[in-house]
């Protein structure tokens, strides 16, 4: 089986893409043979705002049918593969639009959101982010955690700070992830996880999607698709080959002024960090070049059943046990 055969057999899913929703991008996740992305539609947003970015979102899907379909379940995985088209899971990067109410994690639940980063980069109601001082789990961090097991979204901790991240894997009943996340055995960076922490989240059942996001990795804006593939094996050797996955962080399509958004706290206040030039590893610089990483990691030495296990199956398994379907 030759790798672009490989790729076009397996189940290909991005645990996160945070990038520009428009029909080109669709079409360039079809191009890429994307099986199913984990789609932010919250950062900044209270509940309104998420609201209506769904209600957007959910437009742009109905007039896209034809490439995309939504997914509320791992059986919704396997009809996009079925039906060659991308599966769309709702995913927030904040727990800020839950506000400070308990019952809209099950609203959100209702309308197709999957995973919620439990912070973005600095304290919200239930925790602490990565880019200021960890005062950890709060009580009602506490009573989300609970509900968001509950009704089956996944926590993700990629931009949550040591203290919380650690508090929430101890607290959650169902796996817990970090979507997209890089070690810091490769590159010290605010962002990027230890290897003890990434020990710690594997040894409790939880489950690391490795980022491609140049600031954070070894080579910088230089790298290559091969030193993407470098940290993942990195990643493995700590937390084995069932617990690790695709987390891209793809932005396509967006441009200073998302950045700038992005990088100040709750979306205009004291800026948290400046990434400088932002460029994709070549090789991998668009959704549609997907088909290199599959290569890249076969190149590496990576086996058929490996590649497979971290270009979507593990996904899909970890998703299962938290969705419950």
């Amino acid at each position: 089986m030759t790798p672009q055969d490989l790729h076009d057999d397996a189940i290909v899913i991005d645990g996160l893409i945070i990038a520009k929703w428009n029909r080109e991008l669709f079409e360039d996740m079809r191009r890429g043979g994307l099986t199913a992305a984990n789609c932010t539609v919250s950062v900044w947003e209270g509940f309104q705002a998420t609201v209506d970015n769904i209600v957007k979102s959910n437009q742009l899907m109905a007039e896209c049918s034809d490439l995309v379909r939504p997914v509320r379940t791992t059986a919704d995985i396997t009809r996009a593969k079925e039906e060659g088209k991308t599966g769309i899971i709702y995913g927030f990067q904040n727990a800020h639009a839950f506000e400070d109410q308990i019952g809209y994690v099950e609203v959100f639940k209702q309308l197709g959101v999957g995973i919620v980063q439990m912070c973005y980069n600095t304290q919200n109601l239930v925790g602490t982010g990565c880019y200021e001082r960890d005062g950890g789990l709060s009580g009602f961090g506490r009573e989300i955690v609970a509900e968001m097991n509950r009704v089956g979204i996944m926590c993700d901790l990629s931009h949550v700070g040591s203290k919380t991240s650690e508090e929430v894997i101890l607290e959650s009943k169902k796996p817990v992830c970090y979507s997209h996340c890089l070690p810091s055995g490769l590159k010290e960076h605010p962002r990027n996880k230890s290897d003890e922490e990434l020990r710690f989240i594997a040894e409790h059942g939880g489950f690391v999607g490795v980022t491609m996001f140049t600031p954070f990795l070894r080579a910088g804006i230089d790298a290559t698709v091969d030193d993407y593939v470098e940290a993942i094996e990195y990643v493995m050797n700590i937390v084995g080959e069932d617990a690790i996955g695709i987390g891209t962080d793809f932005t396509q399509g967006h441009g200073k002024d998302f950045f700038e958004w992005l990088t100040h706290d709750k979306g205009y206040a004291r800026r948290l960090t400046s990434f400088g030039k932002i460029i994709n590893p070549e090789g991998i610089r668009t959704i549609g070049e997907f088909p290199n990483l599959t290569e890249a990691l076969l190149r590496r030495g990576f086996s058929e059943t490996q590649t497979r296990k971290i270009m979507g199956e593990n996904w899909v398994r970890i998703l299962k046990d938290v969705w419950g379907a």
